[in-house]
């Protein structure tokens, strides 16, 4: 009877913990945002920034750094799961292909985005910046440093933008 309880018991636990494992592995983590959009207002003692022709769209962003140093160390394999936003509210979700780290703290970060975003990205880190280019179908974005570490998120218009 003892025996005959072990075994039931023994039967149940290992069926239990299996099927946690199945439940478990089938459950991905839930990815995290790069970067977050910043409100702050117009300071009074600026004078506010020139308009440029070619930028549609821009706002402020401030970079998630624990993300950002993962995404700079070229051995660190799987990467988190990230997203960005590019103004539509929509979070697409960063496939990163390649980085190449240097001994500078400086990383080049190549790759596309997982379906059903379409496009591509490259990024150099440096220190905590993150400057880049983003294609999305036929838009095109980039993030640029204004100061002292603060980064804007700009939508360009190509057929605007002024020759390098």
């Amino acid at each position: 009877m003892v025996r005959q309880f072990t075994s039931i018991f023994l039967a149940a636990v290992l069926g239990c913990v299996f099927f946690n494992q199945i439940v478990w592995a089938d459950e991905r983590p839930m990815p995290k945002s790069l970067w977050q959009t910043v409100l702050t207002p117009p300071a009074a003692d600026q004078p506010p920034t020139p308009r440029r022709p070619w930028v549609l769209r821009d706002r402020e962003i401030a970079l998630d750094l624990s993300l950002l140093h993962v995404l700079k160390d070229a051995g660190a394999r799987p990467h988190p799961r990230m997203t960005i936003d590019l103004f539509d509210r929509t979070n697409h979700e960063l496939d990163v292909m390649s980085t190449v780290s240097r001994s500078n703290d400086t990383a080049i970060i190549r790759g596309t985005f997982k379906p059903p975003s379409r496009g591509d990205f490259t990024f150099v880190a440096s220190g905590n910046l993150l400057i880049g280019t983003i294609q999305m179908g036929d838009r095109l974005y980039k993030t640029e440093h204004i100061a002292n570490g603060r980064l804007r998120l700009l939508e360009i218009d190509p057929e605007k933008l002024p020759p390098d």
